[in-house]
């Protein structure tokens, strides 16, 4: 449980596939007594998908973690200054907000809690979902994985007939893999 009282930054980006496995992993981390700030990037807030209502799963998260969200850059960034985060992690983390992270953009509410947040030395973690990360959005990968403080969610692919540049994480690996990242590791095997 070394997740009880800890301050959790929980970004989410617009890969609307996996908000399902998301959220279940947002109860498993308040089941272990961690202390979750719901972050969403403008896609979130403004797209609907065939995978559901985005501000309903806003309501719905917000509720959950007893939380108000933050939903823009002006309130994202904060979290520098005051330091309140413990841990934040991205997830899921599409192939858009992994490449604006490699390359140092901050033009969303998740980007600038990451920038914010890691100034301070804490960790972040990326839990990938994307459809080219061995793709265009490799190198990005690579990048991100050589930098200090960032740590990954294991990752494979996930349907190698049909999108074969594809990954994403596996989500029910984010309690441990913050627990590691708490602790200064990757948790390992990265790639499975």
């Amino acid at each position: 449980m070394k997740l009880k009282g800890k301050n959790v930054g929980f970004a989410f980006t617009g890969s609307f596939c996996t908000f399902d496995k998301i959220e279940t992993q947002v109860k498993n981390l308040l089941n272990e007594g961690a202390n979750i700030f719901p972050i969403f990037s403008k896609n979130v807030q403004t797209i609907d998908s065939r995978f559901g209502d985005t501000q309903e799963y806003i309501k719905k998260i917000s509720e959950m973690t007893g939380n108000k969200p933050i939903l823009t850059i002006e309130e994202a960034e904060p979290i520098g200054p005051k330091s309140y985060l413990d841990i934040l992690i991205i997830a899921p983390c599409t192939g858009n907000t992994l490449a604006k992270l490699a390359n140092g953009i901050t033009d969303t509410s998740v980007l600038m809690a990451a920038k914010a947040h890691m100034r301070n030395g804490k960790p972040l973690v990326i839990s990938v979902s994307t459809n080219d990360a061995l793709g265009m959005n490799f190198k990005n990968i690579g990048l991100l994985f050589n930098l200090k403080n960032i740590y990954f969610v294991p990752f494979g692919q996930d349907n190698v007939a049909k999108k074969p540049t594809s990954m994403i994480a596996h989500t029910e690996l984010i309690v441990d893999t913050l627990e590691k990242a708490l602790d200064g590791q990757q948790i390992q095997p990265v790639i499975i």
